[in-house]
């Protein structure tokens, strides 16, 4: 059972070649951007051929989120035509896709966690790209996993909790916003989902449940609470200030609420996911 990669350089990829030796039934192949290129198509197709997947992950995405404002066209290539790239050619050779969304599809104005039904509202470049790729997928391939993600963090790659660590090394004094709130995500947690949701998938074949959902840790906290959480776990001693995020401009506006509601992911696929601070802490073992 072959299980190809996109995007395998980025932390979410690096998380499950992490993870693969403990899924010996499947063979991984890992392809980074410079070995797939999801924005050209005779290239997906080449690979695709030669390695005949009956499952793709689809972890290449350009995540830069205040980048994206400036290059929107790098923004849209990757995550909107790489994402209808990688959607034909599983088509093409009935491959399960299993394609990596994000919270900033939403606008954030809600209140209550986001489901899988709510009206999508991207506010900026980078959430606006992800909403098409996320369409690319829909109107090419039914047989198709949109998983919706949030705050994601390892140690691998650039993120927010290993930006935190390297400040705490530079400085004595650190402020982090108090009024954006989600939910952090350990992508070991969201690579071990990606790979029960294929397990689910062998078992039952039958059944379509293929569509979107959300995955994220468990529970809700302000960017200010996880880099407080970080540091407590960690046993650094720093002034961390909390400040509203009008206090830290960016080019690109962040949603000031996107909880993801897991519900939907949980009974399909009879997950079980841990608190986002139990897998902080997980994350120092």
């Amino acid at each position: 059972m072959v299980v190809l990669v996109t995007g395998s350089s980025g932390q979410l990829g690096q998380a499950l070649q992490f993870i693969a030796p403990k899924h010996k039934e499947f063979q991984f192949v890992f392809c980074s951007s410079s070995e797939l290129d999801i924005t050209d198509r005779a290239n997906c197709n080449a690979i695709f051929e030669q390695y005949q997947p009956q499952y793709c992950i689809n972890t290449a995405a350009y995540t830069a989120v205040d980048k994206a404002e400036t290059e929107s066209e790098k923004a849209y290539s990757i995550n909107v035509i790489g994402a209808g790239n990688i959607a034909e050619v599983c088509k093409k050779l009935n491959t399960v896709l299993i394609h990596i969304s994000t919270d900033f599809v939403f606008d954030g104005t809600r209140k209550l966690p986001y489901t899988e039904e709510d009206q999508p509202n991207p506010t900026g470049v980078y959430g606006k790209t992800k909403l098409e790729g996320e369409v690319a997928v829909q109107q090419t391939w039914k047989k198709h996993y949109i998983v919706r993600t949030s705050w994601v963090y390892s140690p691998f790659g650039h993120n927010f909790m290993k930006t935190m660590l390297r400040l705490a090394s530079e400085r004595e004094t650190i402020s982090v916003v108090n009024d954006q709130i989600g939910t952090p995500t350990n992508a070991v947690d969201l690579a071990e989902a990606l790979v029960q949701i294929i397990k689910n998938n062998q078992q039952q074949p039958a059944i379509d449940n293929y569509g979107i959902y959300n995955f994220s840790n468990e529970g809700q906290c302000s960017w200010y609470d996880f880099a407080e959480k970080i540091f407590e776990i960690n046993k650094i001693s720093i002034n961390l200030l909390s400040i509203p995020t009008s206090s830290f401009p960016t080019p690109a506006k962040r949603p000031s609420y996107s909880v993801l509601d897991k519900t939907k992911i949980k009974k399909a696929f009879s997950l079980k996911i841990n608190n986002w601070e139990t897998s902080l802490k997980d994350e120092r073992k």
